[in-house]
């Protein structure tokens, strides 16, 4: 890559990076191109052409990502307050425009997601950041822990990855039922298939929370088990956890070879000490644990 092609793409990436940190704020054409440094009567087109969509729509996408996600999980925000956090100066058009995006209104959306749509609405967010946003790892993000072994409460997702929204959903639910606040109780996700199995059939992940004490499933299918402890190389990631593949690709592909270490027969898991979009997305964080011989 020549520096000038690295120069651009550290700007427009630039970009990215300001729109995260001031989602809030006055996200338009002029601020955002001063952000670039690039003239604003070319700036549209250049982000057009490097991310697929306009400025406008990708901002859009990533405040109504923001929103729909406190509509499924922050159930003590109102309809009011995260359509003002959208950006939207009413209700009504904040619903408009979130039944356009995903064919159910905002308050129908909260009592019970329809995921395939929103997956799909969001696949040109995802393929915008992908371009330039890519996380890149090295040996030296990379610590061997001893982990204490840890009791904890098990709800299974089993099938299609994009019903695991719903499977979220009711995890929340039942933990807050139960008492077990993510500020007390640990939260642990356990892979027990690959992302994107050949069949979405196979998909399988454990949610699981920390809790030593007896567990009342209150109507869910919701089983004891442990998390052993021993030793594991940890990779914490910092930002867009939803999608943890990169890391645990970094672990298995690159560090593990080259590490001398043997893989511990136990799935490898993640720990989310904090949630989007509980912080900003930008600021949510998960340590990968790869259990070691």
């Amino acid at each position: 890559m020549t520096a000038a092609l690295r120069n651009y793409q550290d700007r427009m990436r630039r970009v990215l990076d300001h729109i995260d940190r001031h989602l809030d704020g006055d996200l338009d054409l002029d601020g955002l191109s001063a952000v670039a440094a690039f003239s604003k009567f070319h700036f549209h087109r250049q982000f057009s052409a490097t991310f697929g969509l306009s400025v406008h729509r990708y901002v859009q996408l990533v405040r109504m990502k923001r929103a729909s996600h406190q509509l499924a999980y922050l159930g003590a925000h109102s309809v009011t307050d995260i359509a003002m956090d959208a950006g939207y100066d009413a209700p009504d058009a904040f619903a408009r425009a979130f039944r356009q995006r995903f064919g159910q209104s905002p308050s129908s959306f909260r009592k019970s997601p329809d995921w395939e749509p929103w997956l799909a609405a969001f696949g040109p967010l995802d393929n915008a950041r992908s371009k330039l946003m890519q996380k890149t790892f090295t040996t030296d993000d990379v610590t061997i822990r001893d982990v204490p072994p840890t009791p904890v409460a098990i709800m299974e997702h089993r099938g299609e990855p994009a019903m695991l929204g719903a499977t979220i959903q009711r995890f929340i639910a039942w933990r807050r039922a139960a008492n077990l606040h993510p500020r007390t109780s640990p939260t642990f996700n356990v892979w027990r298939s690959e992302r994107r199995p050949a069949l979405p059939a196979d998909y399988s992940v454990d949610l699981c929370v920390g809790t030593d004490q007896p567990i009342e499933a209150n109507g869910e299918e919701i089983k004891a088990g442990e998390i052993p402890g021993g030793r594991c190389a940890v990779l914490r990631v910092v930002g867009y956890t939803d999608n943890l593949e990169p890391a645990a690709l970094y672990l298995y592909r690159d560090w593990l070879p080259a590490s001398g270490e043997e893989a511990r027969d136990f799935p490898i898991y993640c720990q989310r000490l904090s949630f989007f979009p509980e912080v900003p997305e930008h600021e949510a964080v998960a340590d990968l644990f790869l259990p070691l011989k």
